[in-house]
């Protein structure tokens, strides 16, 4: 989901002020990243929150 448009995870954890280890959790669904790390994100992919935001929680559900 993150990197599809050939953005390197690295660069985007770098523009979320976030580890690359983190940024994994959050891919992985295995943690949920903070409204504003969202957002964040969403800019830095040029995706809408609400596509980011509901992709994030939706993996998170699945990896129970």
């Amino acid at each position: 989901m993150l990197t599809e448009n050939g953005i390197k995870q690295k660069f985007i954890a770098e523009k979320d002020q976030i580890s690359q280890g983190t940024l994994s959790l959050i891919v992985r669904g295995e943690t949920l990243s903070t409204l504003p790390g969202a957002y964040r994100i969403a800019e830095v992919v040029g995706k809408p929150i609400e596509e980011i935001w509901v992709k994030i929680e939706y993996l998170r559900l699945i990896n129970k």
